[in-house]
């Protein structure tokens, strides 16, 4: 209520000082329903503009990629059964997993293109998207190099030793420069983290000294060729077996029983080692042979060198180039004349049928020809005491 006096000034008065009863219009100063309904609505607005809806077609995205991505796959699993190189399939193999962290990438970007996310938000969720896809990138193309590498370096004549610890050093390679592009994408400075490295890198070589040495013996032996994946070498404990992989840390040696002996980089740089396969696979073999003391030495010879020569070309891993030879030595045994054949076999596990058949071959030459193959022979004199004593 208002009340004007006679000059120019009027008061207010609440009516309820002068009534004592409540206003009646006082509940217009409080939100209405309406209001309230619609805070509710335009909150829910939001949440779906910028929630739920992108989160819809980012899964729809998704689905749709992995679909088409499925189908994708085999048709080139398909095609590439009609063709005769194995490179595609390689390929193939190589993008199959990544592919998925790619699909996920594309459909999250489709979703955030719909989606009404603030702009300071959107940022760090692209920063994300860009990381997704350099990281599939780098496992797909570390896959590919290391398929090409097994598959075709094995096989080929390229000086390049096709080992485990190779074919590590190269995935680690792409990989550690996959992972400095993420660093750079996220803005990550990467002096200081190279400087952290360097200080502590120090307390990790001294924790890791018999890890590193292996390492290094590792790389050692690998550039200098003195043992190579494939050659048969014998250890100077006397282990003999084929080097089936130098990894990082030891080298594996399968031996003719089918066993395995695993043995550490550093202590196998440090031993004495026989590799059959150097300077080539191809080596004389000395198979020893006694004859009586009444036997002609030249019918001896003339027997066995004729054996050894109907031999080649029959008994599998026998060379005739040079041709086989029969040497006198080491000559006048106790009880024996003994002899040595020298002939050429084409690696060294050859040795064990070659000699099996030229044995058999010389026994049944020496039958045929009447040369006799003397039993060890001693003579012992007794000595009588009893005639001593007298």
């Amino acid at each position: 209520m208002q009340i004007r006096s006679q000059g120019t000034v009027s008061v207010s008065v609440p009516d309820r000082a002068l009534t004592g009863r409540p206003a009646l219009n006082a509940g217009r100063d409080k939100p209405s329903t309406i209001n309230v309904f619609h805070d509710i609505m335009g909150l829910m607005d939001n949440a779906f503009n910028q929630i739920i809806l992108p989160s819809i077609i980012v899964m729809t995205s998704a689905a749709i990629l992995l679909i088409l991505r499925a189908v994708l796959f085999r048709v080139l699993h398909q095609w590439a059964k009609r063709t005769e190189t194995q490179f595609d399939d390689i390929i193939i193999a190589s993008i199959k997993q990544p592919s998925l962290l790619l699909a996920a990438a594309i459909g999250t970007h489709i979703g955030l293109s719909f989606s009404e996310i603030p702009e300071r938000h959107l940022v760090y969720l692209s920063k994300i998207i860009q990381v997704v896809i350099i990281l599939s990138v780098t496992l797909a193309s570390a896959n590919l190099a290391g398929m090409v590498f097994r598959n075709y370096i094995q096989k080929s004549n390229i000086p390049i030793p096709a080992t485990g610890l190779a074919y590590g050093i190269l995935k680690a390679t792409i990989l550690v420069i996959g992972f400095l592009i993420i660093l750079s994408v996220l803005g990550i400075s990467i002096a200081p983290l190279l400087t952290a490295l360097g200080v502590g890198g120090l307390a990790v070589a001294l924790a890791l000294q018999d890890t590193l040495a292996n390492l290094f013996a590792g790389i050692h032996i690998l550039m200098e060729k003195s043992i190579r994946v494939g050659d048969f070498i014998r250890l100077e404990t006397g282990q003999e077996g084929y080097v089936d992989d130098i990894t990082w840390r030891t080298t594996r040696v399968r031996m003719q029983p089918n066993n395995i002996v695993v043995i550490p980089n550093s202590k196998l740089a440090q031993s004495v080692v026989t590799n059959y396969y150097l300077p080539e696979k191809r080596m004389a073999l000395q198979t020893p042979l006694s004859v009586s003391y009444s036997s002609d030495p030249d019918l001896v010879e003339k027997a066995v060198v004729e054996e050894a020569k109907k031999a080649v070309g029959v008994v599998p891993g026998l060379l005739g180039d040079p041709e086989p030879v029969v040497r006198m030595v080491p000559g006048f045994g106790e009880s024996s004349l003994d002899f040595t054949l020298i002939c050429q076999i084409g690696e060294f596990t050859d040795q064990y049928a070659v000699q099996h058949e030229l044995r058999k071959r010389i026994l049944k030459r020496f039958k045929q020809d009447g040369i006799e193959m003397p039993f060890p022979q001693r003579t012992v004199h007794l000595r009588d005491e009893r005639r001593q004593n007298r």
